[in-house]
C-alpha cells in the first residue's frame, strides 16, 4: 500500500508531467524532461513509475477526473439547457486554450491504455451527459421536439473530435479553441426553437460585450 507522501509526489509529477504534455504533446517530453521540469531525480520518478507510458496514463486519468468534475458542477448550476451548454463553452474554451493539439494523437497511436481512458470518458460520460442536455432542452421547450437524441448526441462527439483533425483544420492555419466554439454554437442553433435561438442570442451578445 501506497504511503500518503508516496502519493502526493505522484500526484505532484502526474500533475507536471500533464503541463508538459499539454505544452508541447506527449511523444516530445522525455523522462528527463519532467525530472529537470521538477527538479526531481530520475530515480526517484522511478520508485513511483515503471516507465513513462504508466505516467501518461496517470497524468491522463487525473485530468479526465478533474475535468468531469468541472463538468458536473458547470451543468448542476445552469438555470436552463442552453445555459448548460454556454457553461461548457466557457469550460471548453479553457481546456482546449491548454492542450497541445498533438495530444490526441500521441494517446491513440502510443499509449493504448491511457486512449481506453479517454474513450470511456468519451463513450460513458460525455455521450451520457449530451444526451441529457438534449433532452432537458427538448423538455424546456428550447430544442426541437422531433430531434434524435442518439443521433444529435453521436453528431457532437464527432464535431469534437473533428476540430483535432490536422488536415481538415491545419494548426498554422486555424484556432482550434474558434473552431471549437464556431462548432458548439452551430450544434444549438440547428436544434434550437425559435424561443432557444432568441436566448442563444441573447447569451452571444451578453458575452460578447464582456
Amino acid at each position: 500500500m501506497e504511503t500518503t507522501e508516496n502519493l502526493d509526489i505522484k500526484l505532484k509529477i502526474t500533475k507536471a508531467a500533464f503541463d508538459l504534455f499539454c505544452q508541447r504533446g506527449i511523444k516530445s517530453v522525455s523522462m528527463d524532461d519532467i525530472a529537470q521540469h521538477l527538479s526531481m531525480s530520475k530515480k526517484t520518478i522511478y520508485k513511483l513509475f515503471e516507465n513513462k507510458d504508466q505516467i501518461v496514463f496517470y497524468s491522463c486519468k487525473c485530468f479526465l477526473e478533474s475535468m468531469e468534475s468541472d463538468c458536473e458542477c458547470s451543468m448542476q448550476g445552469a438555470g436552463n439547457a442552453i445555459e448548460e451548454l454556454w457553461n461548457l463553452m466557457e469550460m471548453t474554451k479553457h481546456i482546449v486554450s491548454k492542450v497541445h493539439p498533438s495530444i490526441f494523437h500521441d494517446v491513440q497511436k502510443y499509449h493504448r491504455d491511457s486512449w481506453q481512458l479517454w474513450m470511456a470518458h468519451k463513450y460513458d460520460f460525455m455521450l451520457d451527459k449530451i444526451k441529457l442536455n438534449i433532452l432537458r432542452g427538448v423538455a424546456e421547450g428550447l430544442y426541437r421536439g422531433d430531434l434524435d437524441v442518439e443521433i444529435m448526441a453521436r453528431m457532437r462527439l464527432g464535431m469534437v473530435e473533428m476540430a483535432y483533425d490536422n488536415k481538415l483544420f491545419p494548426p498554422h492555419e486555424f484556432n482550434i479553441q474558434k473552431v471549437q466554439l464556431d462548432m458548439l454554437e452551430h450544434y444549438m442553433l440547428g436544434m434550437a426553437t425559435l424561443r432557444g435561438h432568441k436566448m442563444i442570442n441573447e447569451y452571444k451578445q451578453r458575452i460578447e460585450e464582456e
